[in-house]
């Protein structure tokens, strides 16, 4: 039995310098499981526009993915904005990974929760896509900013890791409003749908809470916090960081207490996306 049931993943953002594909490597290959759900911007497109970098570890990360697959393990691909070409292929399976707009996941424990990447809660990236994308771009280079500051505290002995981009989020007012309103669009969502909850991504900023009586999950992300969420086998949802980097939030809990306890296919894809 795979030590987990189900794995939950998002904003991988394969293709671009920033992206984490050596730790990812190294949580695949501790967690094996029955599902895994790739909640969106697994690879990206918006950056690749502007320059490829698809190092081996990101094909070393989708080959993991295909073999998973070819296993047994069900893998589902719900595209996000940055991977938004995939949503032409809703239903389809490359090397049995399935492509789907949106899932419902239901927990060991009975409760039906919806996955999505969550961009259409994003008022920005839905009515004003020159300011996401100029948006992306700033973050991008916050990220590898991060890289030498993470050096230069290294020099000087400072130990842990610092991140600059949650600094960033937790200080700029506009920026846990637009977080703040994220969530409660989701959870919103959800509870029009007739759901538990809902595990989504988009924000890179990894959470596990209740609002308003409903389950909130956010995925995190693979390129500033190394984040995902994992399901144990009695139904207990958990926020997992991996390696050194911290949450890039506020403390959270495995379950709300109101709850009770060559290149591959679909890189091919990305490349002629990227033309």
């Amino acid at each position: 039995m795979p030590p987990v049931r189900s794995l939950f993943l998002s904003d991988i953002h394969l293709g671009t310098r920033a992206c984490q594909a050596d730790h990812l490597i190294e949580f695949l290959r501790e967690h094996p499981s029955e599902h895994t759900y790739l909640i969106g911007d697994i690879i990206d497109f918006w950056a690749m526009h502007r320059g490829i970098c698809w190092m081996p570890a990101h094909n070393t990360v989708v080959q993991k993915l295909l073999r998973r697959a070819r296993h047994g393990e069900r893998i589902v691909f719900i595209p996000g904005n940055h991977d938004e070409v995939l949503r032409d292929y809703p239903g389809v399976s490359f090397g049995g990974i399935e492509v789907h707009p949106e899932a419902i996941h239901e927990t060991a424990d009975g409760r039906r929760l919806l996955l999505i990447h969550g961009d259409i809660f994003d008022q920005v990236t839905r009515h004003h896509r020159w300011v996401a994308v100029l948006g992306d771009v700033a973050y991008n280079w916050l990220v590898r900013l991060n890289l030498w500051l993470s050096w230069a505290r290294r020099k000087m002995g400072r130990s842990g890791y610092w991140s600059l981009a949650g600094y960033a989020k937790r200080k700029v007012k506009t920026a846990l409003n637009f977080i703040f309103d994220f969530e409660d669009s989701a959870v919103r969502h959800a509870r029009e749908r007739g759901l538990d909850g809902i595990v989504c991504g988009h924000i890179h900023w990894a959470a596990i809470k209740e609002i308003d009586g409903l389950l909130y999950i956010n995925c995190g992300d693979w390129v500033d916090s190394c984040t995902a969420i994992v399901e144990h086998f009695d139904g207990r949802l958990e926020l997992v960081v991996w390696g050194s980097a911290p949450p890039a939030l506020e403390p959270h809990a495995a379950r709300p207490p109101a709850l009770a306890e060559s290149p591959p296919p679909v890189a091919d894809i990305a490349m002629k996306a990227a033309r």
